[in-house]
C-alpha cells in the first residue's frame, strides 16, 4: 500500500514539474530543441565512412572483419571516394 502511495506521489508532482516547464512558450521551445539535437545525434546520421577502408585505427570491429578475411568496409570505402572523385572532376571540368 506505502508503494503505491509513493509511486503516485512521485508520479503526480514529475507531471506537474514538467506542466510548469512547458507552459512558457520559450521554454517549450528550447526542451525541443535540446530534445530534436540529443535524438538528431542518437540516430547516428553521419557514417563513419572514412574509417571503413582503414582498418589500422581505433575502430577495433572493423579490424577484426577484415583480419578475418571481410572485404566490405574496404570495397565501399573505394567505391565511395572513386564517386567523389568522379564528382569533383566534373565539377572542375
Amino acid at each position: 500500500m506505502k508503494k503505491r502511495w509513493i509511486f503516485s506521489t512521485v508520479g503526480a508532482l514529475g507531471a506537474g514539474t514538467l506542466a510548469y516547464m512547458l507552459k512558457d512558450e520559450e521554454r517549450r521551445g528550447q526542451w525541443k530543441g535540446k530534445a530534436q539535437s540529443l535524438f538528431s545525434k542518437s540516430e547516428g546520421s553521419d557514417l563513419p565512412v572514412e574509417a571503413a577502408g582503414n582498418p589500422q585505427e581505433d575502430n577495433h570491429e572493423n579490424t577484426k572483419m577484415v583480419s578475418e578475411g571481410s572485404q566490405f568496409g574496404v570495397q565501399y570505402y573505394n567505391e565511395l571516394t572513386e564517386k567523389e572523385r568522379e564528382i569533383l572532376e566534373k565539377a572542375n571540368s
